[in-house]
């Protein structure tokens, strides 16, 4: 016989993150029905609804399924008793951000919105210092080249230190989450090996054909295929950006492939990010329960597109608050890349190995 023992904070806690009236679910089986993301075989989200309810915190954090789920909002749209499912599942890969990341004190820094004016401030004074070591401050005069401000060498070696450390974080707590995954669904025998798994399951981030499925947000797949692949190209024209520096003339001109792309890019990541803010304002019931780690996420990258877009055109225009813009520019990436494995950006990271598990163990 196995005695519960129920974590009644983590009921109160996941009721209010998710807005979702957790006691009301009667086990109806609808939410598992309705979603065609769910496996034949003990099928979710309704163990995970019952699971909920009776406070198995660490079961459910260590349960894959949860990442099976693309909160396309067919299980909540469906439920007799408004219970919202896919809310209560958006929820606990909330919490997962938290109880995973590594150093954990980070994760908890930034997911209570008290903190909002710290976690601008930090990076805002770390550049200052970088820059005011530098140059002390001072405006350049003269043509607009962003390198005279912060030299490309220094900015280039302080973000990859940076991004070096987040990277280690982000080992540790992917190995502490697949430790749990094993720990609550350990199958007797693997089916595939894990590098095949893991290259499968990379291969379903990049289609995004699961959104494809969604019913009520039909929308998802487009949006997050613009702002998915907007922001993979931002990244490789950023690492490009870095390297061209030794070996080519920099800045590049407004007609460079590498410049034309990034434009592209931009401007797909822009209009992905504005359907889902416009979606989110207007029909928060279909779209989903929004809180502050959603909006800090969004509102993070949508202004770090936009302030990219104004230091180019800053650049060419010979704006005089241009390198006023590039500062701000310098902070939002920071923000949206430094913190990358402690914000709801995150899902990337532990969608893909929640996705190689389920793979590497037959589950899907």
């Amino acid at each position: 016989m196995r005695i519960l023992e129920p974590d009644i904070d983590f009921i109160e806690k996941l009721s209010k993150d998710s807005g979702a009236p957790l006691k009301q679910c009667m086990q109806c089986g609808t939410c598992s029905v309705i979603c065609k993301l769910s496996p034949e075989d003990n099928p979710f989200p309704r163990k995970e609804m019952i699971w909920a309810g009776w406070g198995l915190k660490e079961k459910l954090l260590g349960d894959p399924d949860i990442w099976l789920c693309h909160q396309c909002g067919d299980c909540t749209t469906y439920c007799p008793r408004g219970v919202k499912p896919g809310d209560v599942l958006s929820s606990l890969r909330f919490m997962s951000y938290l109880h995973y990341s590594k150093p954990k004190f980070i994760a908890s820094f930034l997911s209570k919105i008290q903190n909002l004016p710290f976690i601008i401030l930090i990076p805002a004074i770390i550049i200052l210092i970088i820059i005011y070591l530098i140059n002390g401050l001072n405006i350049p005069s003269g043509e607009i080249i962003y390198s005279k401000f912060f030299p490309h060498k220094q900015l280039n070696i302080s973000f990859s230190i940076l991004v070096l450390l987040t990277v280690v974080g982000i080992i540790f707590s992917m190995k502490s989450f697949w430790k749990d995954l094993k720990k609550h669904m350990h199958p007797k025998e693997t089916k595939n090996k894990i590098f095949k798994s893991f290259i499968n399951a990379f291969k379903e981030i990049l289609s995004h054909l699961k959104f494809n499925k969604c019913q009520s947000n039909n929308y998802k797949f487009s949006t997050h295929l613009m702002v998915f692949y907007g922001f993979i190209t931002l990244l490789f024209v950023t690492f490009f950006a870095i390297i061209s520096v030794l070996f080519f003339e920099y800045p590049l001109s407004f007609f460079n492939p590498v410049k034309i792309a990034g434009n592209i890019a931009a401007l797909s990541l822009f209009t992905g990010l504005s359907i889902m803010i416009f979606k989110r304002l207007t029909d928060e019931e279909l779209s989903g329960n929004s809180n502050y780690f959603d909006w800090i996420f969004l509102i993070s990258l949508y202004l770090l597109v936009i302030s990219g877009v104004l230091v180019e055109i800053a650049r060419f225009d010979s704006w005089k608050i241009a390198y006023h813009i590039y500062f701000v520019h310098l902070v939002l990436v920071w923000m949206v890349i430094v913190y990358l494995p402690y914000t709801k950006f995150g899902h990337i990271i532990y969608r893909i190995t929640a996705l190689t598990y389920c793979k590497f163990i037959g589950r899907i």
